[in-house]
């Protein structure tokens, strides 16, 4: 990894926005968005976050939480916003905030929030370092601070799975 690779980076400075107006052909019977509508929209955001942060491909390894606050109707734009929260070795967690707009009305509303893990990759497709992540402020700290508890509780997790296994 040359010296630029290394050097820390804030997740401000490789935040992802992607918006969409939702059409009659992303809805459900009941003018809801499909889930996997939206996942599909989290995870391209999640992904250009995470490929600005590493500066290399990365691939999706999991979304972890997907939190459905409430339903998105036809015609509103869905804006996702995606940040770096953690940092690990080769992987990173990506926080995505999502919302609802009513451009009619103006008004907006929180839907969703989901987190995600990527893996960067070489030009091999292999597991390649990670730049550290630049901590900015108390968010940017109590959000690294969250990440690695959670890559801790699932590691932990799998571990003790493991060990239930014949």
């Amino acid at each position: 990894m040359s010296e630029k690779e290394q050097s820390p980076k804030s997740p401000a400075a490789s935040e992802s926005i992607v918006s969409e107006m939702m059409m009659p052909h992303q809805v459900n019977n009941l003018g809801h968005v499909f889930g996997g509508e939206l996942l599909s929209m989290v995870d391209r955001a999640a992904a250009v976050a995470a490929m600005r942060h590493a500066g290399s491909a990365v691939v999706t390894v999991s979304i972890d939480r997907v939190d459905f606050k409430q339903p998105i109707y036809t015609g509103e734009l869905v804006t996702c916003t995606a940040r770096v929260n953690y940092v690990g070795r080769t992987s990173m967690e990506v926080g995505v905030r999502v919302e609802a707009e009513n451009l009619i009305s103006g008004e907006r509303r929180h839907t969703n929030t989901c987190l995600l893990t990527f893996v960067a990759i070489d030009k091999d497709h292999r597991p390649c370092r990670v730049r550290p992540l630049e901590l900015e402020d108390g968010e940017d700290e109590r959000r690294f601070r969250e990440g690695r508890r959670r890559r801790e509780v699932r590691e932990a997790l799998d571990r003790e799975l493991d060990e239930e296994r014949p």
